[in-house]
């Protein structure tokens, strides 16, 4: 991280989906794909899918405060998942699979935690919100087949029918952030 950049780690289901999104935000500088917030070091993605560590499937996302701000960031994070199904993400089950904003400053806590007080009190999603809001730990990255994955198997099936949908969406919502 340089000075001009900050880090914020954002678990939305798949981290293939969510990587796929925020390759194309503009202000994201990078993006990769790892586990947060576990008990066990350096933990691998076979050890992560069986829900025993404790980690969330993230993104790591560097970005540049001049060119996005954190709450545009989480405008397109609560766009693109659903906040509301506790260990769950349309098919994929589990504890890595949650919602999760994980800050580095505090500035990136108390602006999560406002949003979701709002979102929460316009009744915005029809049900509770259960996006944890934490900081940053135990952050370890995936293993190199998972980085890009999307950009590599746009034909994959599973990127097809789950990360297209969710990158489209993006677009479609979000025309002013999009890189190009």
């Amino acid at each position: 991280m340089t000075s001009s950049t900050h880090t914020l780690v954002l678990g939305g289901g798949c981290f293939w989906c969510t990587e796929a999104v925020f390759v194309k935000v503009r202000g994201i500088t990078d993006v990769e794909s790892g586990y947060c917030n576990g008990h066990v070091l350096r933990p691998s993605y076979e050890q992560v899918c069986t829900g025993t560590t404790g980690h969330n499937e993230v993104v790591k996302l560097e970005y540049n405060p001049a060119q996005i701000t954190v709450r545009q960031i989480l405008e397109v994070f609560f766009v693109i998942h659903d906040p509301t199904t506790l260990n769950r993400q349309g098919n994929d089950s589990g504890t890595q699979y949650r919602s999760g904003i994980y800050t580095t400053m505090a500035e990136q806590q108390d602006e999560a935690e406002a949003m979701i007080r709002q979102m929460s009190q316009e009744k915005l999603f029809g049900r509770p919100i259960v996006t944890e809001v934490l900081p940053l730990a135990n952050y370890w990255p995936a293993e190199d087949y998972h980085q890009d994955f999307f950009e590599k198997n746009p034909f994959q099936g599973y990127c097809m029918a789950v990360a297209a949908p969710k990158v489209e969406k993006f677009r479609k919502t979000f025309r002013e952030l999009v890189k190009g």
